[in-house]
């Protein structure tokens, strides 16, 4: 099973930004753990800060892996493009945050993506890749 593990905006100064909302923790030393945790899993990594970076890498995986755990960051309360994109692939994807974006701004509270995504997770730190990952293991 082929599992994407997509990041956006951000996502690339885990561990260095925000610690009290995003944690200490780098995404890198996060995604070995995530390997070692699921070794009958192949995954496959990809963070851009640019909208059509991430839009063209859905395209380019969307109908080959058999999940995606996306976390668009910003871009979930802003990105029309982003939830087209979703809405026009056949791998089913997973929303996840690392915060709860409900407590958060008010500006925050809207995801644009959710409604296409076959699930939504936050609120569990960096956990909420692994919760969204176990949930394409999870019989339907």
């Amino acid at each position: 099973m082929k599992i994407i593990i997509a990041n956006g905006p951000n996502l690339n100064l885990l561990g260095v930004r925000e610690k009290s909302i995003y944690g200490s923790s780098s995404f890198a030393s996060y995604y070995e753990r995530m390997i070692s945790r699921f070794p009958d899993l192949e995954f496959e990594y990809f963070q851009s800060n640019i909208e059509g970076d991430i839009i063209n890498y859905l395209h380019k995986v969307g109908f080959s892996a058999d999940g995606i755990v996306l976390n668009a960051g910003g871009y979930t309360h802003t990105s029309v493009a982003i939830r087209d994109a979703i809405a026009a692939i056949t791998t089913p994807v997973v929303e996840v945050h690392i915060s709860n974006i409900l407590t958060r701004e008010n500006f925050r509270h809207e995801s644009l993506i959710g409604a296409v995504c076959k699930g939504s997770i936050m609120g569990f730190g960096l956990d909420s890749y692994r919760l969204g990952v176990e949930s394409f293991l999870a019989p339907e």
